[in-house]
């Protein structure tokens, strides 16, 4: 008999901001089974590492998005990163693991990278999955990860989280070592 688990897995039927506490519930949940203390977070404004500091008790590591993104998308709020901070979240502004700083320019003159191939399959599985994944790299590259350690990534698409993954984290230059071992929820 081969040792297995059911497990639960959300599936929204569309993305987006309101799929938030569900999202942030079932990490939590899952993340108490299985003695996981970390909880990377992707957050433009701070509003979901508030939200996430609200429901888990571990280390929560918030990604904003990266300075050069701010202009065209948003930055993050001030009054809510002082308030994630003020509950114990660690804040990272980092370039992007994927479809980064360089790749953007790349594209920019037409061309497609290596990172951006990798990027656009994490998106067949969601928007979110992508971030989460790129979130998790950031994170590990800024060494804010035990990496003996699995961690829940929680992202979303366009706001607020709706993709919630069990990773066994990678840093950026060894990123095909990066294991996603559940999918927790994720819009369909």
């Amino acid at each position: 008999m081969h040792d297995a688990e059911t497990l639960s897995c959300l599936a929204f039927a569309e993305g987006g901001a309101h799929n938030t506490e569900a999202t942030l519930r079932i990490a939590a949940e899952r993340a108490a089974a299985l003695d996981i203390d970390t909880m990377v977070v992707a957050t433009s404004t701070g509003r979901t590492a508030v939200s996430a500091a609200e429901l888990f008790d571990g280390a929560i590591i918030a990604v904003t998005l990266s300075a050069g993104h701010w202009e065209r998308y948003c930055p993050p709020d001030p009054e809510l990163i002082v308030q994630a901070q003020a509950a114990g979240v660690r804040v990272l502004t980092a370039t992007h693991a994927l479809m980064g700083a360089i790749d953007t320019a790349v594209q920019g003159l037409g061309g497609v990278t290596a990172a951006e191939i990798m990027a656009r399959t994490y998106y067949t599985i969601s928007q979110g999955a992508k971030v989460a994944v790129e979130c998790a790299l950031m994170a590990a590259d800024a060494g804010l990860l035990d990496m003996q350690r699995e961690i829940v990534s929680i992202a979303g698409t366009g706001g607020g989280a709706d993709t919630a993954l069990v990773i066994a984290p990678a840093f950026t230059n060894t990123c095909f070592d990066l294991r996603i071992r559940e999918i927790l929820a994720k819009p369909r």
